[in-house]
């Protein structure tokens, strides 16, 4: 009896290899992955801020420091007793969300890798079916081309032909006697499916739950601005932070910070599809990031300070009263910022950020000198379109009743006047913060920095 062939043409798909899984073993044994995921952003929270709190009290870079230590005692509304305190209570309610997180997730393996590439390698080919339909389009003929090609380049012309190469074809002959021909992919393809396993769908994921993170903390942190009953209930507590420092970043109201720093999280780690350990990475360098934001220092060579424009510098002017109604974005970018109008204008217009500026320009190079603490340009005041502060002066009924000696540093006139009235309005409503006191002490504060800058250099240390 003759064999039987099967023959699959050339158009056919190779096929998939076999593959058994295994758990993923610890990244830290003996420590699961699915409590790393909740330990390690907290590890990671207290080990930078001790990192700053170390450099506050050695003093060692006052240079760059965006507050004095006085104005850390004095014009903060909160001990540090109490700022460690609520932490701790955020981050043993991160622990049980991410513990219940953990239950709907499925365990991480290992060995499937090889068959998910070839899935990739699979989509490609069947990219490539489009070629010679393309070709046709614009008057070519794709067999033509790849006759010429064939024996110069071979891979070239299966790709002209719509991903049928010959050259890859093996036979196999099974015991019954059956002959099946089977194709295998190329090595450009295999290269291709390697790096979109590894890296490109990494990225896509990794940028999926950025961009989700910051448009959930950008929408709730205004909206906890815009109503007033939300601020002065919950946000105004972690706005006594005036001048904030790196391990109170996550002094928040227990509502605010489930809403803020638990959920908006979790949905960005579900909807990007990212695994257990991927997730570890995302909330760690959130957090990192977070207390980055917070640190009080504009230090010209710390990377997250570079990463983006949503930096120290940036997150500082939210915390003071003149800006308070602004930069809202969080914790990474600051396009939702720029997009709707909500960034601040009046660049630096404080004296606390001259020493810090003069002093990293004298670090780092800098080619037009025009690079602000605040990362926003004075200019823009009279320039932007004033929304969505276009009412607020009007509506800051009680700012009227404040002397303009207790309203400093002054904004430039323009966009940056309406966003300060604003916000020192905010910070009047908050009574129970220190409403007019704080303004009136801010105000002090700022006399005293203009004071101290007349007589400080890029080289004095002890200023």
């Amino acid at each position: 009896m003759a064999n039987q062939s099967h023959f699959n043409p050339s158009f056919d798909l190779p096929p998939l290899p076999d593959y058994q899984t295994t758990l993923m073993p610890p990244f830290v044994p003996p420590i699961p992955d699915k409590l790393l995921i909740v330990i390690l952003p907290i590890v990671a929270y207290w080990g930078l801020s001790m990192l700053f709190h170390w450099i506050d009290t050695k003093d060692y870079f006052p240079q760059y420091r965006l507050h004095t230590p006085v104005e850390v005692s004095s014009r903060n509304k909160v001990s540090r007793w109490e700022v460690v305190r609520d932490v701790f209570v955020q981050q043993i309610l991160q622990t049980i969300v991410g513990g219940l997180l953990g239950i709907t997730e499925p365990d991480d393996v290992v060995g499937k890798e090889v068959y998910d590439i070839a899935v990739w390698a699979r989509r490609i080919r069947i990219a490539q079916r489009a070629i010679p339909g393309l070709l046709a389009f614009v008057g070519l003929d794709a067999g033509g081309i790849a006759k010429n090609l064939n024996m110069s380049h071979p891979m070239l012309a299966g790709v002209v032909m719509g991903g049928r190469y010959s050259t890859l074809q093996t036979t196999t002959m099974a015991g019954d006697g059956v002959v099946d021909t089977v194709n295998g992919f190329t090595a450009w393809e295999n290269m291709i499916a390697n790096a979109m396993y590894w890296y490109v769908v990494p990225t896509v994921q990794y940028s999926v739950a950025i961009l989700v993170l910051d448009t959930w903390q950008y929408f709730m942190h205004r909206a906890m601005h815009i109503n007033k009953w939300m601020y002065t209930t919950f946000h105004s507590r972690h706005h006594r932070l005036y001048v904030p420092y790196a391990y109170g970043a996550l002094y928040n109201h227990p509502v605010e910070g489930f809403l803020f720093d638990m959920i908006g999280p979790s949905i960005a780690y579900k909807v990007a599809g990212l695994n257990t350990r991927q997730g570890t990475w995302f909330f760690t360098g959130s957090t990192l990031k977070t207390v980055d934001d917070h640190s009080g220092y504009a230090l010209p060579w710390d990377p997250l300070q570079h990463l983006t424009s949503n930096n120290a510098g940036y997150h500082d002017v939210h915390h003071q009263t003149w800006g308070i109604k602004t930069n809202f974005s969080q914790p990474f970018f600051t396009f939702w910022d720029r997009l709707l109008g909500t960034a601040w204008t009046g660049g630096d217009v404080s004296a606390r950020y001259e020493k810090a500026k003069i002093a990293a320009q004298n670090k780092v190079d800098q080619d037009h000198g025009t690079t602000t603490i605040t990362h926003s340009d004075v200019a823009e005041s009279a320039t932007q379109d004033p929304r969505p502060y276009q009412d607020d002066k009007q509506n800051a009924t009680d700012l009227s009743a404040i002397p303009l000696k207790d309203q400093q540093p002054l904004p430039p006139a323009g966009k940056a006047e309406l966003q300060a009235a604003g916000s020192r309005q905010q910070v009047l409503d908050d009574r129970k913060g220190g409403g007019a006191q704080i303004l009136v002490e801010e105000a002090a504060e700022e006399k005293e920095a203009r004071r101290l800058l007349q007589k400080w250099t890029p080289t004095d240390r002890t200023v």
